[in-house]
């Protein structure tokens, strides 16, 4: 198996800096051993001006039959011989994958030490595979590279050139071309798709490869128009780990575009304006608000209520002000995708002293959650069924009592601007309710009035004159001197 990636250079970006990258010296040959063969890591050229790494795989066709499925296809041979003769150690698969993953695991990271500016800079950058397993043909392999920002090149490859009237192999010649991609995301792109083209793997598929997909996938895969061929196939057609698998990418979709579809594509630079400057996105426009509120209150210790996949957590740990940051959320798989996002284990120590991610239902009270300087609830009500709200005012208010309480959602007056949202439709599926200015300002005034807050309103986005801003937002701040809160008794019942 043999793979090849090229880029270009100058003085002053040298395409040696490819060396950096990958943590192979282009002056040096270097050898890895594998479950299943030889990895070689070579440079067949390497000049300022262009750079070419190379990895040639030598399979032992007898250890990948002694060690895992080497009997073709799903495991079952069409021959006697067809565990050891097939073409595994010359046409890529999920060997030449796992290859990649085991060689290159800190570029496709994005990590490097010696240069860490690097892995951030996208670079012109060329791909060629010389005999790629393509089920699906070269439409298929044109169809997954190609919304990732490739240009593809892929050329069937004749069963036998002397008799042409046989047509075509299932193998095709790939060539890749990007000049926006970064080396870690064209890593991750192949780490994935290869063992999807050949539609087969050389071992056996368990839970943990759903973590593997989700990690190579991050940042590209939820928005891939093939998501679900990909995933199915990476997970050989196994149905409990694909369909775990997409609902976490659901998870991930939705969390990224909490204001639906409607926003990103409102958002989008027109045809007449593409030389405008972009608009900031809401759910940047939103956290932004919700940082200078806390700075604004001097909140120290925060908490996270709903956090989700952790976008909020992640935003508040950069910010050295904030000492302690936790994150509840009822859902274990967004605080799993949280985790992976924050990077929890290979944080330092002492960053890691600041954040934790903890379970629990905001239905009820948590003794976990007293004593904190603030808690934010970021698009959280709104998922709640009205009959709920009582129960999560009295966990929050009554029994947590942090001394300021931030709660954004969306502002349904503001939906008549979004021009593709169909009339009459939240701005997410799973949205139970969406409020007008006045109604929200109801029901955060009875709550502060309840339990001893005062309350002030924030427009977040574009404060529109007719229809308001896309996004409220209300502080609740502890009075300073208040009476008792005593709940009802249908909130101790909800609570």
């Amino acid at each position: 198996m043999f793979l090849t990636i090229s880029t270009t250079g100058t003085p002053e970006r040298p395409a040696t800096d490819l060396g950096f990258l990958l943590h192979k010296h282009p002056d040096n040959a270097q050898i890895f051993s594998t479950s299943y063969g030889t990895a070689h890591v070579l440079y067949p050229e390497a000049t300022v001006e262009r750079c070419t790494a190379a990895l040639l795989l030598e399979v032992d066709a007898v250890a990948l039959v002694r060690r895992g499925k080497g009997k073709g296809r799903g495991g079952a041979p069409d021959a006697a011989l067809a565990q050891y003769v097939n073409d595994r150690p010359y046409a890529a698969s999920s060997l030449l994958a796992v290859a990649i993953g085991a060689v290159f695991s800190s570029a496709m990271k994005g990590q490097c030490t010696a240069r860490p500016e690097l892995p951030a800079e996208a670079r012109p950058l060329r791909v060629e595979v010389p005999a790629l397993p393509a089920r699906g043909g070269a439409d298929l392999v044109r169809g997954l590279f190609e919304p990732l920002g490739w240009t593809v090149t892929a050329e069937p490859v004749p069963l036998d050139v002397r008799f042409p009237e046989w047509g075509d192999s299932r193998y095709v010649r790939l060539e890749l071309a990007s000049e926006e991609l970064t080396l870690s995301e064209a890593l991750r792109h192949l780490y994935v798709l290869l063992p999807v083209l050949d539609d087969a793997k050389h071992y056996w598929v368990s839970s943990d490869e759903v973590d593997k997909l989700l990690r190579a996938g991050e940042g590209w895969l939820p928005d891939h128009p093939e998501h679900k061929l990909i995933t199915s196939r990476y997970l050989s057609r196994r149905w409990s780990l694909t369909r775990e698998a997409l609902e976490r990418l659901e998870l991930v979709r939705l969390a990224e575009t909490d204001d639906t579809e409607v926003e990103a594509i409102d958002n989008a630079v027109d045809e007449e304006t593409d030389t405008e400057e972009k608009p900031v996105p809401l759910a940047v426009l939103r956290r932004d608000a919700i940082l200078a509120a806390l700075h604004a209150c001097g909140a120290s210790r925060v908490l996270d209520l709903g956090c989700g996949q952790g976008q909020l957590v992640q935003a508040l740990l950069k910010d050295t002000r904030f000492t302690e940051i936790v994150g509840v959320d009822v859902s274990m798989r967004a605080l799993t995708i949280a985790s992976r996002r924050l990077k929890l284990d290979r944080m330092g120590e002492r960053q890691a002293a600041r954040v934790r991610l903890v379970q629990g239902s905001l239905a009820y009270t948590d003794r976990r959650l007293k004593g904190y300087d603030a808690a934010v609830l970021s698009e959280v009500i709104e998922h709640l069924d009205l009959p709920r709200l009582p129960a999560l005012e009295y966990a929050v208010f009554g029994s947590a009592r942090p001394r300021t309480v931030l709660v954004t959602t969306p502002n349904v007056e503001y939906n008549v601007r979004w021009e593709t949202l169909p009339a009459g439709h939240s701005r997410h599926g799973d949205h139970r309710f969406e409020w007008t200015r006045e109604e929200f300002r109801a029901w955060a005034r009875t709550v502060a009035e309840r339990h001893g807050y005062d309350v002030e309103f924030t427009p977040v986005g574009l404060d529109d004159p007719e229809v308001g801003p896309p996004t409220q937002m209300a502080a609740f701040t502890l009075a300073t001197v208040t009476a008792t809160a005593t709940p009802t008794a249908k909130e101790e019942k909800a609570a």
